[in-house]
């Protein structure tokens, strides 16, 4: 089966491209007319899509004049999926989160998963072993949390962040700009952290998988069971379609 799954994100639209569960091809900052490239050139039968930014009325339109097959919406509220979705209040739920919580839950299956997807927002996310998704807790990225104490304050400085993600932020910064990357840079690291100590005191035997464009600076500071997956949501995304065509 070649399924293709298009994520609508608030910075960026995704795609990957599946031939069964192997991802074959992704790519990122799609434009549309990219996007529509890459579908007459794989020739997917089915595609799923899913935005935390935009309707996908308008993209699901498209996807069905172009594919043979079938293109879900994924609505995290009324989507049947191969996991329990234990959140409160699922209308409100994020397409990623949950997305991403179907990819870890199916690439770690029977183990307690926090998900660290670290890219607009800091979005750390469990799931447990039975394959029930609990919800998690969402900040700033690292990216607004610059921009944050630049727009927010009369006077401070917009500062970008090391071009290197493993390299060691000075803990004291000795002016503005080192004290500013220090604040965020740190003070993002060890608020994760944190997490993770608490979840491992609850779960012990915890994964830990960290998606998103942030992934390799949390990866730098992060001790323990711990899983890169960049594609994570477009993989979660594929499952939940898969699911739904075999249903």
């Amino acid at each position: 089966m070649r399924t293709f799954s298009l994520d609508i994100g608030n910075t960026a639209v995704k795609y990957g491209y599946f031939q069964d569960d192997v991802l074959v091809e992704s790519a990122t900052h799609q434009t549309p007319d990219q996007v529509r490239a890459a579908l007459q050139r794989l020739q997917p039968e089915h595609a799923t899509v899913a935005s935390v930014a935009e309707p996908t009325a308008a993209w699901a339109a498209e996807l069905r004049e172009t594919l043979p097959g079938l293109v879900l919406e994924f609505m995290p509220a009324t989507t049947p999926l191969p996991i329990r979705n234990g959140y409160a209040t699922p209308q409100t739920l994020g397409a990623d989160r949950l997305a991403a919580a179907v990819g870890a839950a199916w690439l770690l299956p029977g183990r307690d998963v926090v998900i660290v997807d670290a890219g607009t927002a800091i979005k750390c996310d469990l799931v447990e072993a039975a394959g029930v998704f609990r919800g998690g807790s969402i900040s700033p990225g690292l990216a607004m949390r610059f921009q944050a104490l630049h727009t927010f304050t009369g006077r401070l400085p917009l500062v970008a962040r090391p071009t290197d993600p493993t390299a060691t932020v000075a803990l004291t910064g000795d002016d503005t700009q080192s004290a500013i990357r220090s604040g965020v840079l740190n003070g993002a690291a060890a608020e994760v952290r944190g997490f993770m100590e608490e979840y491992r005191v609850q779960y012990p035997g915890l994964a830990v998988v960290l998606a998103g464009g942030d992934a390799a600076f949390f990866h730098a500071r992060l001790k323990g069971s711990i899983f890169v997956i960049p594609e994570l949501v477009l993989i979660g995304l594929h499952r939940i379609l898969v699911h739904h065509v075999s249903t």
